[in-house]
């Protein structure tokens, strides 16, 4: 059985570098990685998926390599599609080029039809997947977490002081994190499809919520959809900032609201209430989900941050930490529906850097583990069919 070469790791892992530039760009489509090498083993050609509706990653390599690719290796982050959308299937490219092997990361995990790697065996390829599957599956954790769940990743976003407070006894909360936390939040916008805030934060900061990246210009910064979860349709009102022209916005209600002040304001959507307060979670992501988003940071305040948690609807959290100490003030987090410390949310910690004066913390929550997510190394052969398939968005 074929193994991966020190240099195909070495490639896949710039496949997964380059991966990462195409965040916030391609929804509702995959992150993808590609480098071909030649037949020596030489980088030929590189590519990345670079906009929903452009040339995939495989295409805009194999491009770059041209004739070198002929006996060659292609490295790729996701198993090759063999799907025609809005562009051609990659596995054809892949056989029409003349490379020999393929090697990818992750398996595509939609249940509902046959993948690219076994018409790329059938086709006489070498092929190979599994080679750093954790790795890339981290870069695309959005666009997987979407297929597998069926609802958009996400990403928990606050900041605190060391005490857990978001806020004085007064409320006045600018700034608790340094310039350098505010600019990494607008990094974490710029990267993900939906912002979403509470009614809270709507009415007492009356948040923007666009992204600026510095050292880019405005025009090349992805927007998010701006979601404010509004049930009672009050904390929104003409003139928000929310409403200017920066990026679309979403107010969501709950299904008996008075909401009439709204309209031609933004578009509404109307759902249903949870149990107690507020608004379903599970609604609302589902809505999100219909509206092609696939990642959302959650910026909202404590009650909003406690109502994704007891839905089970966070995945990663990011807290920027600052060395200040008030004492008083409102939580980081409000009622999660725990009562005992058996019952505490652990998370798993993936990353801790310094941003100026703070410390950023990223950590994830773990979920069930499901045969679907995890990774099948290994050779394919013609006379296997596994269990991958199409990247179901790319029509």
């Amino acid at each position: 059985m074929a193994t991966s070469a020190p240099v195909e790791t070495a490639a896949m892992r710039r496949a997964i570098e380059l991966a990462a530039r195409g965040l916030g760009h391609t929804s509702p489509n995959p992150v993808v990685g590609c480098v071909v090498l030649d037949s020596a083993g030489r980088t030929a050609g590189e590519g990345w998926h670079q906009r929903a509706g452009g040339p995939h990653a495989e295409v805009h390599a194999l491009r770059a390599a041209g004739e070198r690719a002929r006996g060659g290796t292609a490295v790729v982050t996701l198993e090759p599609c063999n799907h025609t959308g809005r562009t051609g299937p990659c596995a054809q490219a892949l056989i029409d080029a003349g490379v020999a092997r393929v090697v990818y990361a992750v398996a595509d995990p939609h249940p509902s039809a046959t993948g690219g790697a076994l018409t790329l065996a059938e086709a006489g390829i070498d092929v190979e997947g599994g080679l750093l599957a954790d790795e890339a599956a981290a870069g695309n954790e959005a666009w997987l977490t979407s297929v597998l769940r069926g609802r958009p990743f996400v990403l928990w976003k606050y900041a605190a002081t060391l005490d857990g407070r978001i806020a004085a006894a007064d409320g006045t909360s600018r700034w608790i994190s340094s310039p350098e936390s505010r600019a990494d939040v607008h990094r974490l916008r710029a990267a993900a499809d939906a912002v979403i805030v509470g009614s809270g934060t709507a009415r007492v900061d009356d948040p923007q919520l666009g992204a600026r990246v510095s050292g880019l210009a405005d025009d090349a910064v992805s927007q998010p959809l701006r979601v404010v979860v509004d049930s009672s349709a009050s904390a929104v009102k003409a003139g928000a900032r929310v409403l200017d022209g920066t990026a679309p916005t979403l107010i969501a209600v709950a299904e008996d609201a008075d909401a009439a002040h709204l309209e031609g304001l933004a578009p509404l959507v109307r759902l249903p209430r949870a149990p107690g307060r507020g608004l379903s979670i599970p609604a609302l992501l589902q809505a999100l989900q219909a509206r092609d988003v696939r990642s959302v940071l959650l910026e909202g305040g404590p009650t909003l941050a406690g109502a994704f948690l007891a839905a089970g609807a966070v995945d990663k959290v990011v807290g920027y930490l600052a060395p200040v100490l008030l004492g008083a003030g409102p939580s980081v987090v409000g009622d999660v529906g725990i009562t005992t410390l058996t019952q505490a949310l652990r998370l798993d910690v993936t990353d801790t850097d310094r941003l100026g004066p703070d410390l950023r913390i990223t950590a994830t929550v773990s979920h069930p583990a499901t045969a679907a997510t995890r990774p099948r190394p290994g050779t394919v052969r013609a006379a296997e069919r596994p269990a991958s398939a199409l990247r179901p968005e790319e029509n």
